[in-house]
């Protein structure tokens, strides 16, 4: 297999692990190829029973249906605990902050389990639940639909919260990153929030593993040189050395890698 075909199926089975379904047509025009590329692409990745084609859509398996956030917390989950606990130690007790949705913004939250007396907004119910473990904490969660089963809070009400809040830090993940360092994610809700969170923030923290570098997400906002601290497991390879080159001074490498 080609490596532009090996990526393209990788694109296409994080983009259906992200969404639980992605039609036909959208995955076509999301990676630029043809029909009839992505139906052949689809046929192989069918075989091994992660996905499946349904009325012109294609989907996680029913026996990963139910589950698409715990899947995707295990992707990389050493390199996404190294980049919670490394955004952690940048947090001190007492401090208030936005923590966002996301895989690797809950590792941050576990980690900062060893904080004391922190205020946290978030719409990340299982970050505000790994948080609760310590009493000393005050977690402020937004009304809303919760989207299960992420467990994300969604709503005009959660970017009026984070609108009347201020903070010391904002900690949030994104979905992807493109090549000129756009921060993409699924939905635009979720790029409002997030945004919402940095500009609140006095210091913003992006929590990401090298694998976001290059995924694709339809929804844009922000670039990665707007965050004042980009945490990351690793340097990502190839095309992406020019944008980590112009971000140095604001890197922290989460496994012993200077920047």
């Amino acid at each position: 297999m080609s490596s532009k075909k090996r990526k393209r199926r990788e694109k296409i089975t994080a983009l259906v692990g992200e969404r639980g379904a992605v039609s036909v047509g959208a995955l076509a025009d999301l990676l630029d190829v043809s029909m009839q590329t992505i139906r052949r692409d689809i046929d192989a990745l069918c075989q091994d029973e992660g996905l499946r084609r349904q009325h012109g859509r294609v989907e996680l398996n029913r026996k990963r249906l139910n589950t698409p956030f715990d899947q995707r917390a295990d992707t990389n989950a050493d390199g996404k605990s190294a980049v919670g606990e490394a955004a952690a130690r940048l947090v001190p007790d007492g401090s208030t902050l936005f923590l966002s949705i996301g895989s690797t913004p809950l590792s941050a939250a576990k980690a900062l389990l060893r904080r004391k007396e922190l205020t946290v907004i978030t719409n990340n119910l299982s970050a505000a639940m790994a948080l609760s473990e310590e009493i000393s904490n005050r977690i402020i969660l937004p009304g809303g639909e919760l989207r299960l089963p992420d467990r994300d809070i969604l709503g005009r009400e959660v970017l009026d919260v984070m609108g009347h809040y201020r903070a010391e830090f904002a900690i949030f993940g994104v979905a992807g990153v493109a090549e000129d360092g756009g921060l993409l994610d699924f939905h635009t809700a979720e790029v409002q929030v997030r945004e919402k969170m940095r500009e609140n923030a006095q210091t913003s923290i992006l929590v990401i593993d090298s694998s976001k570098f290059g995924r694709l997400a339809p929804a844009l906002g922000g670039n990665i040189a707007d965050a004042d601290r980009v945490v990351l497991d690793r340097p990502p390879d190839g095309s992406f050395a020019p944008l980590i080159e112009r971000i140095g001074d604001q890197l922290v490498f989460a496994e012993g890698v200077a920047a």
